[in-house]
């Protein structure tokens, strides 16, 4: 068990450190917070720390990664008349359990809303509530004058990622001359344009003629937001993005039209980036959207769930594999099938969007690796270490190395997990991957030299967590 943060040192000792560039058999030391040394094993150094006051976790066997950073979840954003079911409070403990030790949530501004207040409401709902580190994104709903400086503004605070939508018309949709306003804004302060790449005008007429139709049920959710129209979106926010000189990534890419458009992209060195989600690679439109009954509303999120008789999860893997997807988060935006899916039991357009995730992503990802799709170096990438990067945290976070943060997961390769309901932490009612039986395990979770998980217990509290200002990104600068 770690010792208590401040009051001497950890020696993480027998385990194998992994980095996106390799793994070695490596003594990791921590004092109060922070790692302060690697040590070869055995060295004199490593013996002190082990004979003096200090704390010694026997790795032997585990993998010693840096702890994970899902960078897009949603604790507590409203949707329609309802809210998602996960606090901070339950949504961070679940992502420790979970072996994810930071999360960046969206702060959120919908029309009519002036930007600093809404971003003050979230510091609010956040604050004190986190078992784990956190920042915010900033989701720009309303894109006038008063927000585009306010964007300049908030960059010098450490909020330096901004989010926009394509979809959603009368929410938090942006007509494309918005769009290139706000790219232009970040061209000039060096931020990151995050985008939901969906054509909403368009999927509205469809969804408007499918509900005409009688085609009510769960799986049309799918249906209408097809995929040429999230491959059109990110097509033309690629090019906005081109003409504005502005970086862009495209949040929870699903399709492989859409991959098709941010490889090309990148291909011709534009810095153009893309995040996938867990239930991407793993669930599918038919299967689950297309559940009997109403039982596919569990699985509407947008973008949604493609065709498993498409290239799409064969392609989304390749992406991982060849960096033309960076980042693997969650998109944790959990509602219960009870009181809150169920809105849209006569009509899918009121059906909640979202799947609850962030206590498995580390789990599912890792199955790549047993699978033989990712590396384990891979594996640390995805899912810490660019993130850390992307979104100006990378030193402190993503990395084990002397001088940061000591976030730490201790990974069990050869034990196994079961997903479902009757063992998550999120406040959830059902669970997307119900039955799962997963290769690894999480063993312990390290939060800022505090052991928050070990021997199946959660050891962490409401508050330790902190909140965390952010750089730029560094694949910007």
């Amino acid at each position: 068990m770690a010792g208590t943060p401040g009051t001497g040192t950890t020696l993480i000792t027998g385990g194998t450190v992994v980095s996106p560039t390799g793994q070695t058999l490596t003594e990791v030391l921590i004092d109060g917070e922070t790692i302060v040394a690697l040590l070869a094993p055995g060295t004199e150094l490593a013996l002190a720390a082990e004979r003096g006051a200090g704390a010694v976790i026997d790795a032997t066997g585990k993998l010693v990664v840096p702890g994970g950073i899902d960078a897009h979840t949603h604790m507590e954003v409203p949707f329609g008349v309802t809210t998602a079911s996960d606090t901070f409070e339950t949504g961070t403990r679940a992502a420790a359990w979970g072996g994810t030790t930071t999360i960046i949530d969206f702060a959120t501004q919908m029309k009519g809303q002036e930007i600093r207040p809404c971003l003050e409401t979230w510091l609010a709902k956040a604050d004190g509530q986190c078992a784990i580190d956190y920042a915010f994104h900033m989701i720009v709903g309303d894109v006038t004058e008063g927000s585009l400086k306010t964007m300049d503004a908030l960059v010098d605070e450490g909020i330096t990622s901004f989010k926009l939508f394509m979809a959603y018309p009368g929410v938090y949709y942006a007509d494309d001359g918005q769009l290139l306003r706000a790219m232009q804004t970040a061209a000039g302060n060096g931020a990151m344009i995050m985008m939901h790449a969906e054509n909403g005008i368009a999927i509205d007429v469809l969804a408007e003629q499918a509900a005409a139709r009688g085609d009510t049920a769960p799986i049309n959710h799918g249906y209408v937001r097809r995929a040429e129209l999230e491959a059109e979106a990110t097509f033309r926010a690629i090019q906005l993005a081109k003409v504005a000189g502005a970086p862009l990534y495209i949040v929870h890419l699903s399709a492989a039209e859409a991959l098709e458009a941010v490889a090309a992209a990148r291909h011709h060195g534009r810095n153009v980036f893309a995040e996938t989600c867990p239930q991407y690679l793993y669930l599918n439109l038919e299967d689950h959207l297309g559940a009997p009954g109403f039982e596919g509303a569990k699985y509407v999120c947008s973008t949604p769930l493609r065709s498993k008789h498409g290239p799409h999860q064969r392609d989304l893997w390749q992406g991982l594999r060849t960096n033309n997807l960076a980042v693997v988060a969650t998109d944790h935006c959990p509602f219960c099938f009870k009181d809150q899916k169920d809105l849209g039991l006569q009509d899918f357009r009121d059906i909640p969007n979202g799947i609850g995730g962030v206590e498995h992503r580390m789990d599912l990802i890792w199955q790549g690796v047993v699978a033989g799709e990712l590396t384990v170096e891979r594996w640390v990438e995805v899912c810490s270490t660019t993130p850390a990067r992307m979104f100006g945290l990378y030193g402190r976070k993503g990395v084990i190395a002397p001088g940061a943060d000591a976030d730490i997961v201790l990974y069990d390769p050869n034990g196994t997990t079961t997903i479902g309901v009757a063992t998550h932490h999120m406040n959830m009612d059902y669970s997307a991957y119900e039955g799962t039986v997963v290769q690894g395990r999480v063993d312990t979770v390290i939060s800022r030299g505090r052991t928050i998980i070990a021997g199946g217990a959660y050891h962490g509290r409401a508050g330790h967590g902190r909140y965390l200002t952010r750089g730029l990104s560094q694949y910007l600068t």
